[in-house]
């Protein structure tokens, strides 16, 4: 078999490894193609012993290296969506954002949050690993007061908390995969195969961050992003109903927005205003819209 053949072969078998994640089915499976003629034995070797490599490698990722993956990520979304430059929103939205986070289950990053407001017409928010946090124009537009937009950024917030951008990214198991790839690659192949690998998994990887990014997190991080949302916006002083009230906007504007942005990477907003009742139920708070926060939030929005 050729060379090329062979390596799109363990290519397949890596990525097979990261999916399915099971010791027993590598062994399987290596055995059946290399049985098959499909595979060399040497390379069956290869992927068994880089896919325990892999496993063996992954262990928890650091704030540091969170942080530089979050960064990678946000220079993905910024190349996709422009940041919108007003100074006077920018201050106000990173004021809130960082008055939220401090109340937050995790107040500080490696570099601290950082919150963009990019130039788009689509209602949505994106959270990177690290405290990375964007939030569109069209989305500011549907916001009628501070309290909504404090619960969008709560929420937010909710997902670095959690760290649900990393744990998709575990599931696919491409970080350190790329390390012990690259080295095992350096050893058995030469600068075109190695060309091609890098090419194959630079690929996956924009397949993970398009399905963090532009498709969202699985739904059950969004149910908890939405408790954690309300949690730390009333612990911040703000009133309660912040999210819900949101959520009700986008139910009435669902129809015309469907597919696109917060309604494309977001489960529907009529399942999760139920939830977003429930957790301002049990967050038992009586905070009130206040009319200077109000006014506050026009002032600093004004022609956005």
């Amino acid at each position: 078999m050729r060379a090329a053949g062979r390596l799109a072969q363990a290519a397949a078998g890596l990525l097979a490894v990261w999916l399915l994640a099971s010791c027993s089915v590598v062994e399987k499976g290596t055995g059946v193609l290399a049985g098959a003629g499909k595979i060399s034995e040497s390379d069956r070797q290869a992927i068994v012993k880089t896919s325990s490599a892999v496993r063996s490698t992954f262990s928890d990722i650091t704030e540091e290296e969170e942080y530089y993956i979050g960064r990678g990520v946000a220079a993905l979304v910024l190349a996709q969506f422009p940041v919108y430059h007003n100074d006077v929103l920018t201050r106000y939205v990173n004021t809130l954002g960082q008055s939220v986070a401090a109340f937050s289950g995790r107040p500080e990053t490696y570099a601290g949050y950082h919150f963009a407001v990019l130039d788009s017409g689509e209602i949505n928010a994106l959270a990177a690993p690290g405290g990375f946090i964007f939030v569109t124009r069209g989305l500011l537009r549907r916001c009628t007061n501070e309290e909504m937009l404090a619960a969008v950024l709560a929420h937010e917030i909710g997902h670095v908390a959690a760290k649900h951008g990393l744990q998709s990214i575990k599931k696919s198991r491409l970080i350190d995969a790329f390390k012990v790839i690259g080295q095992q690659a350096a050893e058995r192949y030469g600068p075109e195969q190695l060309s091609q690998l890098t090419a194959i998994f630079e690929g996956a990887l924009g397949d993970v961050v398009d399905t963090l990014i532009l498709r969202g997190y699985d739904r059950k991080y969004e149910y908890e992003a939405d408790e954690l949302g309300v949690k730390y916006s009333v612990a911040a002083g703000f009133a309660p109903r912040g999210l819900p009230d949101f959520l009700k906007i986008l139910v009435g504007v669902g129809g015309t927005e469907q597919g696109k942005g917060w309604f494309k990477t977001h489960p529907s907003a009529a399942d999760r205003l139920e939830r977003a009742n429930s957790a301002v139920a049990t967050a038992g708070a009586a905070a009130k819209v206040l009319a200077a926060r109000t006014q506050r939030f026009q002032r600093n929005t004004k022609g956005v």
